[in-house]
């Protein structure tokens, strides 16, 4: 429930608040010391013509990463590179990083971005490879090694081929399109709406059963709820154009880049633009449940740490920036009835405390990780929220749809906490904290772009703006130290 320090430049660009430097330091005169020369860089390994071919076909596979703008790159022969060229190497090492870690520098992350890929050093692993001659498994081992990646990547190449081929056409303004509709808005609804779904066809202006039945496979496709109807915010997202979700997919890809090379085969997995928990075990997932996340401006921070504990009947000890701007200035009489007491803070100043009970924003059940951020899974007392498509209402913590059975799943293993106990202990109204016998590794991620088996791509809203973003800065650091592909590394 604790608010995340964040601001925002209106509805289509939030950011994260920066927090102001600090002032400058008296300058003091100080001897100047010597910088000792840089290191020379490592020689590049003589390269065998298999190899070099390799790096350049490594490098011409780029795009399909996407890693650039292009739909291919341009296809180099190999008499136009000396197997023994450094560029040719240098473009391989500078490919392997952005495909391995993705290509921003540590300054670019949003304080709120806390997922953030280990250093890596792609020339220990490229130098063995080559002398072992095993240079194919090192590039295949470099992308991250998930099928959600695999199937995005899939998505990519073909929404590439949607834009290259003209898009989709833009479904002119008017009142919503549903049974009874008909005319030329309806014939550009069904072309519309073929370019991604391969069953619609015909030419007919009139709203029938079937094409219902496609408009409710793509409101669901695009998060929105399935009435069958194209409404106001249906339209919306058919109109996006084709351009938009290619780099929509390719902001996706880059955030799987910052992920660890092994998940947890046990964990828990929020989405926070789609507002969705999932628990997977084995590697699978086995529930899933609505939740609550931020609301632009109190985002939910990317992050992975481990839940290590259950409070039962929590009491909330308000943050200070929602007591002052939100709680304080309703006044003591609401405060009382609210279940909140002023606790008096050394030096001056109260914070608030809510008791646990019927009435508290956190529920009856918080879920506590380590995070620099102060956000938890929580229950909550507003539980209307969950029939809403559009859930980011919160401050940054994620409430959940089922608590209950959530806490019951980790604490599965404890004889303490077996059948009924968590109602039971729920039912006494008193505080209890439950450790769970085995702590279970948390994701909070924000995916906007994801891709069943097959290819087909579901989309989300970009509601934190933060997909044009992370474009924007990889366009800027490209900028300052540009990717070489095979086309240029000669």
């Amino acid at each position: 429930m604790a608010a995340i320090a964040v601001a925002s430049l209106g509805a289509s660009a939030p950011v994260i608040a920066q927090a102001s430097p600090p002032a400058a330091a008296a300058q003091l005169p100080v001897a100047p010391v010597p910088l000792a020369p840089a290191p020379a860089p490592p020689p590049a390994p003589k390269l065998s013509d298999s190899q070099a071919k390799l790096l350049r076909q490594m490098l011409d596979g780029a795009s399909a990463h996407g890693l650039t703008g292009d739909t291919s790159a341009a296809s180099v022969h190999a008499a136009a590179l000396d197997a023994s060229d450094g560029a040719l190497v240098t473009a391989a090492l500078d490919h392997a990083r952005a495909l391995h870690v993705g290509r921003l520098a540590s300054a670019d992350y949003l304080p709120a971005w806390g997922l953030r890929p280990p250093a890596y050093d792609p020339w220990p692993g490229f130098l063995a490879a080559v002398r072992s001659d095993r240079l194919a498994s090192w590039i295949a081992s470099l992308p991250p090694p998930y099928a959600g990646y695999d199937a995005l990547r899939r998505g990519l190449t073909a929404y590439r081929k949607i834009e290259a081929d003209g898009g989709w056409n833009v479904i002119p303004d008017g009142p919503d399109i549903g049974p009874g509709a008909s005319g030329a808005r309806v014939l550009a609804l069904r072309k519309r709406l073929s370019v991604e779904d391969g069953d619609e066809s015909g030419k007919s202006e009139t709203f029938d059963k079937a094409l219902g039945e496609r408009v409710r496979r793509a409101q669901k496709r695009y998060g929105l709820e399935p009435t069958g109807v194209a409404a106001r915010q249906t339209l919306a997202a058919l109109n996006v154009p084709a351009g938009q979700r290619v780099r929509q997919i390719m902001a996706n890809m880059e955030r799987w880049r910052w992920l660890p090379a092994d998940l947890p085969a046990d964990r828990i997995q929020v989405n926070i633009a789609a507002a969705v928990l999932t628990v997977f075990k084995g590697d699978a997932p086995v529930t899933s449940m609505r939740a609550v996340t931020g609301r632009p401006g109190d985002e939910t921070p990317m992050l992975q740490s481990s839940i290590h504990s259950i409070v039962i009947n929590p009491p909330w000890n308000v943050p200070q920036s929602i007591a002052k701007k939100e709680l304080l200035p309703k006044g003591a009489a609401y405060l009382r009835r609210a279940g909140f007491k002023t606790i008096p803070l050394d030096g001056g100043g109260v914070r608030l405390q809510q008791k646990p009970g019927e009435g508290n924003s956190l529920g009856r059940i918080k879920f506590d990780f380590d995070n620099p951020y102060g956000v938890y899974l929580h229950d909550t007392s507003s539980r209307g929220t969950f029939e809403r498509y559009a859930r980011m209402v919160s401050h940054g913590c994620v409430r959940l749809e089922r608590p209950v059975d959530l806490a019951e799943l980790v604490l599965k293993g404890d004889e303490k906490w077996e059948g009924n106990a968590v109602q039971t202990a729920i039912d006494a109204g008193t505080t209890v904290r439950a450790r769970l016998p085995q702590p279970i590794s948390v994701y909070l991620l924000y995916w906007t772009a994801f891709a069943s088996a097959g290819g087909q791509v579901s989309f989300r809203a970009d509601p934190y703006g933060w997909d044009e973003m992370l474009a924007s800065r990889i366009a800027a650091g490209a900028r300052r130290a540009p990717l070489v592909t095979a086309s240029t590394a000669g």
